[in-house]
């Protein structure tokens, strides 16, 4: 999923960087690839809920809203979801969720970064994850939330 990588990218060049600008994050942006717009970088600047914040000599760079970093993975991991996510099973404390090929590395790490308590881990390939819950009563609950997203 382009989307996906890209908006990646972005948060991994804002966290590296001192970007100060839509232009300044599309020109870094086509330098590694990415043919992109200005239009379409706004976009994601929204989507990933990006915050300006105090830089070096007085000026603003793009930032992560630490206070709101949970939920915006909250919210990534739903639209994910319902884009790329095909079946869900279960045994015990493993739950695997199939997704449309290309997309399983981005729902894992979201999953990840949602932190919650019941999973302590994700292992994706490229269409396929394992997520491996604990305590193993707790299954029912994650499906639920899995079930939740999809809402």
């Amino acid at each position: 999923m382009l989307k996906a990588r890209r908006q990646k990218k972005v948060m991994e060049l804002i966290e590296q960087f001192e970007i100060e600008t839509q232009e300044e994050l599309v020109a870094v942006l086509r330098k590694d690839g990415y043919d992109i717009t200005q239009a379409t970088i706004s976009r994601d600047i929204k989507e990933l809920g990006l915050v300006k914040v105090p830089g070096g000599d007085k000026a603003y760079r793009y930032a992560l809203p630490q206070e709101q970093r949970g939920g915006n993975y909250r919210l990534r991991l739903e639209r994910l979801f319902r884009d790329s996510m095909i079946s869900i099973d279960y045994s015990e404390n493993l739950i695997l969720v199939r997704t449309l090929p290309g997309t399983a590395n981005a729902v894992a790490s979201c999953l990840d970064h949602v932190a919650w308590k019941e999973v302590i881990g994700t292992v994706a390939g490229d269409d396929t994850i394992l997520v491996i819950i604990k305590p193993k009563e707790a299954v029912g609950e994650i499906l639920e939330r899995f079930d939740s997203l999809l809402a």
